[in-house]
């Protein structure tokens, strides 16, 4: 392990390596959000429909989705500082390939290639921050890190809105180079070098993870083709899911060295946090499904409205993530996780409550409370898992992590916006009544208080099962 020591924790080494690391979560979170505003724009271009275009987007998520475990573990055979490096790299290119791209087809591949190195820089960032920031202080960093990702997510439509008006949508991409590069430089200059001399691929496993990528292709596909309408070929796809699922756990609990050790699944906390984190990043794409419909059409808000309140559920996270990594430094990770979901159930709770009445000002103070709960949970549990976790297998767990909200956000656009159109009871959510889209407004989040008060109880009993094993282990060492 390469930690910093702490007497040199305000050493320009550790400021530049966070720096580093910082700008590599803004990037990645970046690439997720500020191609969307840009996809009316390359209809145009090309000439292309929604359903066309819409693969920008589905190319950049369908490769982090598939592939940000096996880059982790690759991390961690190979060596950290390696792959991020060549990660960091393929992002700064691919964005530039891009913004140059003559078709729609070679954009879809580049944004592919993009998305690869967005896999990259999301695993093994976390990954970096376990290894070189001394143990008292990771719940800041992760805060730091949190916080970035949450500027990238809100900073992509209004960046991307004022780069497409301005100079078209290649610069959508494009400006991503500069970041890239200089994120590149800092990385090559202050992260601590692997110790080692590259390790062999022996203990790779190219099955599991072919198979694992297929699963996930085939799960995200499921849940995002058809925007939300659930047809014959998502449930083709759903079967193959499954499918696939079987055949990877049964190829994993045969290979001598697997990609992901079944075994580790019978930590409490490490199976509790995943399983956590996936019912919150469902939640929370639920705001951003239900959100701009309540705003618009049962509140009457124009555009530029909608997009002002949007914005306050990102700039909540924004504030809360360095705050929630010193209390959790402090007060301890577990704890504040617990913290965090009990007010995330709190806001959700409210919003499902929500009379029309209180208006925009009452929606707002929900969301706010949703979301500052969020903050503390998310960086209080990432802080958990990654500074209880072996070194050697930081990378995986770190994208286990990231895999685990990625799969939360793409189940949620699909089955919260499923349950959203349902309560409201119209054909065209788009065109119903306002009082239909609050009764969908509050059934959908009343869905969601109870998902997170699921996932408080799962967190609750992970810890308490975590509490026992360690008192267990303590005994007998005696």
């Amino acid at each position: 392990m390469h930690t910093i020591p702490p007497s040199s924790q305000t050493s320009p080494a550790l400021r530049g390596a966070l720096l580093s690391l910082s700008l590599s979560m803004l990037l990645s979170s970046l690439g997720t959000s500020i191609a969307n505003v840009g996809l009316p724009a390359l209809a145009q271009a090309f000439g292309a429909s929604f359903a066309q275009v819409q693969w920008v987007v589905l190319a950049y998520l369908l490769a982090i989705t598939t592939l940000v475990v096996s880059v982790g573990r690759l991390g961690d055979l190979l060596g950290r500082k390696r792959l991020l490096l060549g990660g960091m790299a393929l992002f700064t290119l691919a964005s530039v390939a891009c913004g140059m791209a003559p078709t729609l087809g070679l954009l879809i591949a580049a944004r592919a290639a993009q998305g690869l190195g967005a896999a990259t820089m999301m695993a093994l960032t976390m990954a970096f921050v376990a290894a070189t920031v001394p143990k008292h202080q990771t719940g800041s960093a992760m805060g730091l890190l949190g916080t970035l990702s949450a500027i990238g997510t809100a900073l992509g439509p209004s960046l991307g809105g004022l780069l497409l008006a301005g100079l078209g949508w290649r610069a959508l991409f494009l400006a991503n180079a500069p970041l890239g590069l200089l994120s590149l430089w800092l990385a090559w200059r202050f992260l601590p070098a692997d110790s080692d001399a590259p390790k062999t691929t022996i203990g790779f496993d190219p099955l599991g993870t072919l198979l694992l990528a297929l699963t996930l292709g085939a799960y995200a596909l499921a849940m995002t083709l058809g925007r939300g309408h659930f047809g014959a070929l998502n449930g083709v796809l759903l079967l193959a899911a499954a499918a696939g699922l079987g055949l990877f756990v049964g190829t994993e609990s045969r290979v001598a060295s697997p990609l992901i050790r079944l075994s580790m699944f019978h930590d409490p906390l490490l199976s509790a946090s995943l399983a956590s984190s996936a019912l919150v990043a469902t939640v929370m794409m639920s705001t951003l499904v239900v959100g701009p419909f309540y705003l618009a059409r049962a509140l009457g808000l124009a555009a530029p409205m909608v997009g002002l309140a949007l914005s306050v559920g990102p700039l909540v996270v924004a504030l809360t993530g360095v705050p929630a990594g010193r209390l959790a430094d402090g007060w301890g990770a577990q704890r504040v996780a617990l913290l965090g979901l009990a007010g995330m159930a709190a806001g959700a709770c409210l919003l499902a409550l929500l009379p029309m009445s209180f208006g925009v000002a009452g929606y707002v103070a929900a969301i706010a409370i949703l979301t500052a709960g969020y903050g503390l949970f998310q960086t209080a549990n990432n802080t958990a898992v990654m500074t209880g976790i072996a070194a050697g297998e930081r990378g995986l767990v770190s994208g286990l992590l990231n895999l685990a909200r990625n799969l939360g956000l793409v189940s949620g656009a699909s089955l919260m916006g499923a349950v959203f159109a349902f309560a409201s009871q119209a054909a065209d959510v788009a065109t119903a009544p306002p009082e239909a889209v609050a009764t969908g407004m509050r059934v959908s989040f009343a869905v969601a208080c109870a998902l997170l008060l699921a996932a408080l109880a799962i967190a609750y009993a992970g810890q308490l099962r975590a509490g026992r094993s360690q008192r267990r282990a303590a005994s007998a060492s005696v």
